[in-house]
């Protein structure tokens, strides 16, 4: 999942759950990742993200 910070840049994060688990829940789990670092902010706006399936 990419999410978009304030800084202009995407930072990517892996999110492992199962395969019915809802993008909303998906997005919540890696912006909150996100939002525990030392990054800059990230967008917590659902649209702005970018979630493909892995493997």
């Amino acid at each position: 999942m990419a999410l978009p910070a304030v800084d202009g840049r995407q930072y990517v994060y892996r999110v492992y759950a199962p395969e019915d688990a809802l993008l909303a829940d998906l997005f919540w789990e890696a912006w909150h990742c996100h939002d525990e670092s030392a990054l800059p902010r990230a967008w917590d706006v659902f649209d702005a993200a970018e979630i493909r399936l892995v493997g």
